[in-house]
């Protein structure tokens, strides 16, 4: 499944004054999926415990497996550095999460083809017996939620074989997600790859939507349907903004009021200004609240004791 490799991650507890530092295991899938997990020995045992629900049985992290630590699928944005994705990281595994990192390729946008085999690969790890009985979170930023709808897109057309998986997943968060029309997308590859020549890509983009629509426009059409009526329909979180150049803000709100029409319970966190896949950074104490409401609000959590 890949090398192993132990790192120490220096944390607030380094400061002067504080003891403790936090270990995780980096164990790499595949060239784009990491999987980071705290190892639980007698040494450094966790000071969590999982509760499934309210009537099963409490079982203790201090056990030599993390079989039973739910799982944080975070689908990351395009070109993201490892810097601010160890934000997200360190968050949820301080929350006593273990964290699967996706990272997607831009020609998985480019070829949606190649994206639909990349949610397809995805999906058959997450089935793996290494994590075929966590619960499961999703955490999807920018086109990561277009890598994710692939995934979605196999399980809806397969819903009996990925029964286990839709079962296990638990909640599914949404930030600065790229909705709306092909201009939206143009739009955002350009500021993504080469900002300094927006306009040439953004121009370029539509030429090659217009050239290959079947093998492109027609793919992220049937994607939009999916995920309009999606086969995952566990409680989702939106954060997004007013002011974001690769989102058609009321086309996205119109998802959100469907999925609630369909009994979806979501909640949203809009800002009228903000950064696209910055939200976290642009406006912490609002993000943070509002997540720590979406996760409290699940029926799968670790509880800090």
């Amino acid at each position: 499944m890949g090398n192993l490799a132990l790192c120490t991650c220096p944390s607030k507890a380094d400061l002067p004054g504080l003891v403790k530092e936090e270990r995780f295991v980096i164990q790499r899938i595949t060239k784009g999926i990491t999987y980071y997990y705290t190892p639980v020995t007698a040494a450094y045992p966790s000071a969590t415990k999982y509760y499934q629900n309210s009537t099963s049985s409490v079982t203790s992290a201090n056990d030599t497996t993390t079989c039973t630590r739910p799982l944080l699928v975070f689908f990351s944005w395009l070109g993201a550095q490892p810097g601010p994705v160890a934000k997200y990281r360190d968050m949820y595994m301080q929350k006593g999460w273990d964290v699967l990192l996706v990272q997607s390729n831009v020609l998985h946008f480019l070829w949606p083809r190649w994206g639909l085999e990349y949610g397809l690969e995805v999906l058959k790890v997450l089935e793996q017996p290494l994590f075929s009985a966590r619960l499961i979170l999703v955490h999807a930023t920018s086109i990561g939620g277009y890598t994710f709808s692939q995934m979605l897109t196999h399980i809806a057309q397969d819903p009996e074989r990925h029964e286990g998986l839709r079962k296990r997943m638990q909640g599914h968060i949404y930030d600065s997600l790229v909705v709306g029309t092909l201009d939206h997308m143009a739009v955002g590859l350009g500021k993504t790859l080469v900002p300094w020549l927006e306009g040439l890509v953004k121009n370029a983009a539509l030429l090659y939507f217009w050239l290959f629509k079947s093998q492109t426009v027609d793919i992220y059409n049937r994607g939009l349907q999916i995920f309009h009526s999606p086969p995952i329909t566990t409680p989702a979180l939106f954060f997004y903004c007013e002011d974001d150049a690769l989102c058609d803000v009321l086309m996205l709100e119109q998802v959100v009021e469907q999925w609630r029409r369909r009994g979806v319970a979501v909640q949203s966190r809009k800002w009228k200004r903000s950064i696209h896949a910055a939200h976290m950074r642009t406006h912490p104490q609002d993000y943070l609240t509002s997540l720590e409401t979406f996760l409290s609000s699940l029926h799968g959590c670790y509880v800090k004791t």
